[in-house]
C-alpha cells in the first residue's frame, strides 16, 4: 500500500511500512523511512510508487484551472469529489491526485480549508486576483523595458519627469524606483551616473554640480527656494530720527545690508559710535508668514557662486541698509575717551538713521590698509572716519584679550563664471576686517549682558572647552574671549538674530518681549538652529570641495603641495582643501607633503589621492 499525503506545504508519496491508525511509518522512493500522522494522508493506492507523481503531476498540467473552477460550486469539497465531478466517473488515485495538485497550485481560484480539502474561490475574489496578476505582469513587463533603457544609455520618459524624485526621495514601493534599483544592482554603477549616461541632464557639464545642489534643495528647500507668498511687510511707525549719518562695509556682492557704522564727537575729549542693525523685526511681526518663513530656512545659505538668501528679496529690499535713505534700525550707542579709547558709557535706540554709504571692501582696500593705519591717515572715501573706528576697534580687542599674535585666517572667494571656477584668496585681519569684526563683536556681547542683566530670554552663541553651540543660557564665548554673546547683527541673514532682535525691541520698548524665561519654543529654535546652520556649512564646504576638484581639471593640475594633518589626511596649502591619501605615509602631523591628483569623482566629490614626496 502506498499513501499520497500533505508535507511541508507540498504532496508527497511514500510506501506504508506500518499503521497504527494514528500515525504511519513509511519509507519514500528514495528508501529514507519518516513517520507521518495519519490525517495527512490524502490519498492511498496501489500502482507503482515511482511513477505516480510524474503521471500526476502531467494530468494536471491538462487540467484547465478555470473549467475546474466553474464546476467546484460554493461549498467545500475534497480532491476526489471534485475529481468525480470534473471526469465524470469515480476518479482513481492518479485522477484524485491530479486534481489535488491542480488545487494547490491554483490559489487564486481554491482556497485550502484542509487535508486535501477546498473551496472555490467568490467571483469577485477570482476577478480581483487575476486582474492583479496581469497588473503585475505588465508591470513585470514595463520594468524589464526600463531598465533595458537604462542599460542602453537611454533615459525613460516616465522617469525622466520624476528624475528628482528617484535620485533624492526615492518610493522604494514604486515601480520607478524599482527599477533603478535592479538597473544600479545589475550594472554596478551609482544611479546618478546611470542617469547622466542616459541623458537626464539636459546640460552634461553643470549635471554633477546640479545633482548636488538638488540634493540639497530636495532636503531643506522641498517647496523651492523661491518665496511664492505675499511680502506682507508694512513700513515701521513714525521712528525718531537719528542726528548722525552712518556707512556700511560689505563684500560688493552683498544685498542683505545688516550693519553700519556712525561716528559724533560729542565735545574735543569723547566720541560716540555708533553701530546700526536693520530692523527687519520691526517690518512684519512674529505671526506674520515672513517670519515662518524665517522660522523654517533660519539662515541664509552660502555656496560657491550663489546663495539662498533667509527672507525673500522683496522684503530684504525694505529693510537693508541702502545707501540714500532713511533707514529703520536698532542702534547701540558706545560713547569712548579720545584719549584713550576706553568705553565711557552705552544706550541703545529704535530710530532712523541716514544711510551715508555703501562703501564696499574691493574699493575700501585700496586707500585703507596697513599703511595708512601705520601713518593714521587714509585719503579715502571716509578714510578719516575709517581710521578713527580701527582706534576704537584696536581697544575693543584689547579689551576682550584678543591675542594680537594671532595667526589670521585665508578667506577663499569662489567665482563662477560660464562654468569656470577662479579661486583667490584674502588674508584676515586686515584693518577692514578688525573695523568690522570687533564692533560686530561688541554689540553682540554688550546687547547679550544686556538682555540677561535684565531678565530678557535671549538665544546666546556659547563656545567651552572648544565645543561651540546655540544655547539660551547666556555663556561665556571662550574663543571670543567675552561672557556672552548674543547673536543680534545679522537679523536679514540669520534667525536667532531676528529673535533676539525682537527680544531687544520689547526692552527698550518696555514691552513684554515675545518669548519669556525659559521658552520651550526659544530652545526649540536654539536647537534647530545648530543643526540646521551645521548643515548648510556642511553644503558649503562640499560645493567648495568640488569646485577645488573641477580646479585641478580645468587648470590641468596633477600635484598640489600641502601639510599632513595626521595619518592620510593632508590639507592643501592654497585651497580649501583636505583630501584623504590612499595610503599613510607614516609621516608626523605638519610635514610638508607632495601629493598626486588620481582620477576624480564628482558625484561623490572624492578622488585618488597618493603621496610624491615629503618636502623638506
Amino acid at each position: 500500500m502506498n499513501v499520497f499525503f500533505e508535507e511541508d506545504g507540498g504532496f508527497k508519496v511514500g510506501h506504508v511500512m506500518s499503521d497504527i491508525g494514528t500515525s504511519l511509518q513509511i519509507e519514500s522512493i528514495s528508501g529514507k523511512r519518516s513517520k507521518i500522522k495519519a490525517n495527512a494522508v490524502v490519498l492511498r493506492f496501489e500502482s507503482q510508487l515511482d511513477q505516480f507523481m510524474p503521471a500526476a503531476q502531467a494530468l494536471a498540467a491538462e487540467i484547465d484551472a478555470d473549467f475546474l473552477w466553474e464546476v467546484c460550486g460554493k461549498d467545500e469539497f475534497g480532491c476526489e469529489e471534485l475529481a468525480q465531478e470534473y471526469f465524470g466517473h469515480k476518479a482513481s488515485a492518479l485522477e484524485a491526485a491530479a486534481v489535488a495538485q491542480k488545487l494547490h497550485g491554483a490559489p487564486m481560484y481554491f482556497y485550502k480549508r484542509g487535508k486535501g480539502r477546498y473551496q472555490g474561490a467568490p467571483e469577485e475574489n477570482l476577478k480581483a486576483a487575476l486582474a492583479s496578476v496581469e497588473r503585475k505582469k505588465r508591470e513585470t513587463e514595463q520594468m524589464a523595458a526600463w531598465i533595458a533603457q537604462l542599460k542602453a544609455g537611454e533615459m525613460p520618459d516616465e522617469m525622466r519627469s520624476h528624475r528628482d524624485t528617484l535620485l533624492y526621495n526615492p518610493d522604494r514601493n514604486t515601480l520607478l524606483v524599482k527599477a533603478c534599483e535592479t538597473a544600479v544592482a545589475e550594472t554596478h554603477t551609482s544611479l546618478p551616473l546611470l542617469f547622466f549616461r542616459a541623458g537626464a541632464w539636459a546640460n552634461k557639464a553643470t549635471a554633477q554640480h546640479d545633482y548636488h545642489v538638488g540634493k540639497f534643495l530636495a532636503d531643506y528647500f522641498p517647496r523651492g527656494r523661491e518665496y511664492k507668498g505675499l511680502v506682507d511687510t508694512a513700513e515701521p511707525a513714525e521712528l525718531p530720527i537719528a542726528a548722525v549719518r552712518a556707512v556700511s562695509i560689505d563684500d560688493a556682492t552683498t544685498t542683505e545690508i545688516d550693519d553700519a557704522f556712525s561716528i559724533n564727537h560729542l565735545d574735543a575729549d569723547h566720541v560716540e559710535i555708533g553701530i546700526h542693525i536693520a530692523a527687519p523685526a520691526l517690518y512684519f511681526d512674529n505671526e506674520s508668514a515672513l517670519e515662518k518663513l524665517a522660522n523654517d530656512r533660519l539662515s541664509t545659505v552660502y555656496f560657491p557662486g550663489d546663495k539662498i538668501t533667509m527672507l525673500p528679496g522683496d522684503a530684504i529690499v525694505h529693510a537693508t541698509l541702502a545707501e540714500g535713505r532713511l533707514c529703520p534700525v536698532v542702534s547701540y550707542y558706545a560713547t569712548f575717551s579720545t584719549a584713550t579709547f576706553q568705553l565711557e558709557s552705552t544706550r541703545s535706540a529704535i530710530e532712523r538713521v541716514h544711510i551715508e554709504k555703501n562703501l564696499r571692501i574691493n574699493e575700501l582696500e585700496s586707500y585703507f590698509d596697513e599703511t595708512a593705519v601705520s601713518n593714521s591717515a587714509a585719503d579715502g572715501v571716509f578714510g578719516a572716519e575709517m581710521i578713527l573706528l580701527h582706534k576704537v576697534a584696536k581697544a575693543l580687542g584689547t579689551r576682550r584679550g584678543k591675542n594680537e599674535n594671532e595667526q589670521d585666517r585665508v578667506d577663499y572667494n569662489f567665482e563662477i563664471i560660464d562654468g569656470r571656477v577662479a579661486i583667490t584668496t584674502r588674508k584676515r585681519g586686515n584693518p577692514i576686517d578688525t573695523v568690522v569684526s570687533e564692533l560686530m563683536i561688541f554689540v553682540n556681547s554688550e546687547w547679550g549682558k544686556l538682555l540677561a542683566d535684565n531678565g530678557v530670554a535671549a538665544i546666546y552663541r556659547a563656545q567651552q572647552n572648544m565645543k561651540t553651540r546655540m544655547t539660551t543660557d547666556a555663556l561665556p564665548h571662550e574663543g571670543l574671549g567675552v561672557p556672552q554673546y548674543a547673536w543680534s547683527s545679522s537679523p536679514l541673514r540669520r534667525y536667532v538674530d531676528l529673535v533676539n532682535q525682537r527680544q531687544l525691541i520689547a526692552f527698550i520698548r518696555g514691552e513684554t518681549p515675545p518669548y519669556p524665561k525659559r521658552s520651550p519654543v526659544l530652545n526649540e529654535i536654539a536647537r534647530r538652529f545648530d543643526i540646521t546652520y551645521d548643515a548648510y556649512n556642511e553644503f558649503q564646504r562640499n560645493l567648495e570641495r568640488y569646485w577645488c576638484l573641477r580646479y585641478f581639471e580645468q587648470e590641468g593640475i596633477s600635484q598640489f603641495d600641502g601639510a599632513l594633518i595626521r595619518d592620510e589626511l593632508v590639507r592643501a596649502n592654497s585651497l580649501p582643501l583636505v583630501v584623504k591619501l590612499a595610503k599613510n605615509p607614516e609621516l608626523p602631523p605638519k610635514t610638508a607633503v607632495r601629493v598626486q591628483v588620481g582620477e576624480l569623482n564628482y558625484w561623490d566629490v572624492s578622488g585618488e589621492f597618493s603621496l610624491v614626496e615629503p618636502l623638506v
